[in-house]
């Protein structure tokens, strides 16, 4: 994001002067805020993705559930993302504020209830690769 910022202010600096580079850093800089605390609902939402209860989704929340319980984080908001290809993935600032999305595709995926255990589903990779910070 650093790099993004000095960027722009080298192009409003180019193109308006000292003027334009206030106004590029004050855009940036209000871009850098609202890509960091809204992200994860802004990718929701362009997926479509729909909360989910207990109730509505018990096998995913055994699941998410069982994930976050071998990595010590928080349960997470789950979501359901009406899209024939399986896939899911995790977003947030933090385990506090994170959710896990996963497709209606990834659940008629043939090995569905045994896929989390081989590659430690969305949370696994997310958190631990630290593309999600703790």
């Amino acid at each position: 994001m650093l790099v993004l910022t000095v960027l722009f202010v080298l192009v409003g600096s180019a193109i308006g002067g000292r003027n334009g580079a206030v106004y590029a850093f004050i855009f940036a800089a209000l871009m850098n805020f609202v890509t960091y605390w809204f992200s994860d609902r802004i990718v929701l939402r362009m997926y479509g993705a729909q909360e989910v209860t207990q109730s509505e989704a018990p096998e995913l929340y055994q699941i998410v559930g069982e994930l976050t319980n071998k990595a010590s984080l928080p349960m997470p908001k789950v979501y359901i993302i009406q899209n024939d290809t399986p896939n899911a993935f995790a977003t947030g600032r933090n385990p506090e504020h994170a959710a896990v999305a996963v497709t209606t595709g990834h659940r008629c995926y043939p090995c569905w209830s045994h896929q989390h255990a081989c590659d430690h589903g969305p949370l696994g990779c997310d958190f631990r690769s630290g593309s999600i910070k703790r």
